[in-house]
């Protein structure tokens, strides 16, 4: 099954083949089809399985035709409702690759940053609409959002809004959709609240149900470095003087950190280039090439513009910041030691965090083997105050704020996000949101 396969249409297939995918995962495989047919979907599927193409590409569809039947208006026709401000961004930034085509307007809406672009944005008009729940009521109530043009609803990682108490306010953003609607629930677990909600907002949904990768090949050698955040430039400096390491993948969470990777490791004479979304899609072919052929030695990439790549006898990838997904950190180093060849996947590991790579221990089910033999090791006082933080926040059980005070949800789901507006650091993708050529996202 290839998407061509799928029905979809040109817009959407030629930006497909801009980013470099052909083979869609199953959930994509099984759910773009019942959306196609404007059914309502119950999800059960973890953040890895490739679910956020699996509902943007056929709103982007359904959102493209309807315009070619009917006169534009300024209203917002789709909402996406989602936790975490970093994976509203990273929704926000899959609609724009696959949209790029179609002229379909999106915005991302968040707190902890000021209104200001967000509602110019909204007075220009807006057809799709990513947005946490806190900044939507705060919208809404002062006027600048109306949600009574609403054709599509999607709940994204609903057991995790019940986590850091979010469904009263989703309850009462439902409130103000209309009741005509096609609605799309994804939920990776389904306790009794959770199941109550979708039944209460579902029509004669299909269920698709599917499990994301949580293991890792056992060709790929795993070490972890546990570094002060200040040092983590030095230590790669210092691993990049091993001459045998001919080309090295180095993962950041964000755009801006790696440009700033890519300017350190220039200064000491390093070859090295960025793939990133504010690139142009023939600055990320080029860097892309010259990695390639090994004209670059280095590659940064974020996690969003490294989906696609697919490179022959890539022997090291770097997590220079640790993922705040766990199955993102699978998907990142099984870029390395494919089709039975062998490959290294080094880890740095900071302070702030300690958090995400329990998530990622819990996930691959094995603790990720410690490299202590470097000049640059994170305080043993450090690591063991912030294990005993966790340890502490998680006997005091959780309310509204991230996953620590949720210990219920199981398989390593999610990360230590708290409500939008938190100040964990922003990822720069999902990489679970499109199908890569190995079908596998």
């Amino acid at each position: 099954m290839l998407f061509q396969d799928l029905n979809l249409i040109e817009p959407i297939l030629r930006a497909l083949i801009t980013e470099g995918y052909t083979t869609p995962t199953p959930i994509q495989e099984q759910a773009i089809p019942i959306l196609l047919q404007r059914r309502d979907l119950l999800g059960c599927a973890q953040t890895g399985t490739g679910k956020t193409a699996a509902f943007t590409i056929p709103i982007l569809q359904l959102l493209y035709q309807d315009r070619l039947q009917h006169k534009e208006q300024k209203t917002i026709k789709a909402l996406i409702l989602t936790p975490t401000r970093e994976l509203a961004i990273q929704i926000n930034e899959s609609i724009a690759a696959y949209g790029k085509n179609t002229g379909l307007k999106h915005l991302v809406i968040f707190g902890g940053v000021s209104q200001h672009s967000q509602t110019e944005a909204l007075r220009r008009g807006v057809d799709i609409l990513v947005a946490t729940p806190g900044r939507l009521l705060d919208l809404i109530q002062q006027r600048y959002i109306s949600l009574d043009h609403i054709k599509f609803l999607v709940l994204d990682e609903a057991d995790r809004m019940l986590d850091m108490g979010f469904v009263h306010d989703v309850k009462k953003i439902i409130a103000k959709v209309p009741a005509k609607r096609q609605t799309l629930f994804f939920s990776a677990t389904m306790p009794k609240e959770i199941q109550s909600l979708a039944d209460s907002i579902l029509n004669n949904p299909e269920k698709v149900e599917v499990t994301p990768v949580s293991s890792t090949a056992d060709t790929i050698q795993q070490e972890l470095y546990y570094v002060e955040k200040n040092d983590k430039r030095s230590l790669l400096a210092h691993i990049l003087k091993d001459k045998e390491i001919k080309t090295a993948l180095v993962f950041t969470r964000t755009k801006h950190g790696a440009d700033k990777v890519v300017k350190d490791l220039v200064k000491i004479g390093i070859t090295a280039e960025a793939i990133h979304g504010n690139k142009s899609q023939n600055a990320r072919q080029r860097a892309l090439k010259n990695f390639k052929d090994r004209t670059t030695r280095v590659l940064i990439a974020t996690d969003i513009a490294a989906r696609g790549i697919d490179i022959d006898e890539l022997t090291h990838v770097i997590n220079y910041e640790i993922p705040n997904i766990p199955e993102t950190y699978v998907h990142r180093i099984g870029r390395t030691g494919r089709a039975g060849a062998s490959g290294i996947a080094l880890t740095f590991c900071d302070q702030e965090e300690i958090e995400f790579l329990k998530d990622i221990h819990k996930l691959i089910a094995k603790e990720i083997p410690v490299n202590e033999a470097h000049p640059y090791p994170m305080s043993p006082q450090s690591i063991v105050a912030k294990h005993a933080e966790g340890a502490s926040k998680k006997g005091k059980g959780g309310g509204g704020g991230g996953r620590t005070g949720a210990p219920k949800r199981g398989r390593g789901f999610g990360s230590g996000e708290r409500k939008s507006g938190g100040n964990r650091p922003k990822p720069a993708g999902d990489n679970m949101s499109g199908g890569r050529p190995s079908g596998r996202r």
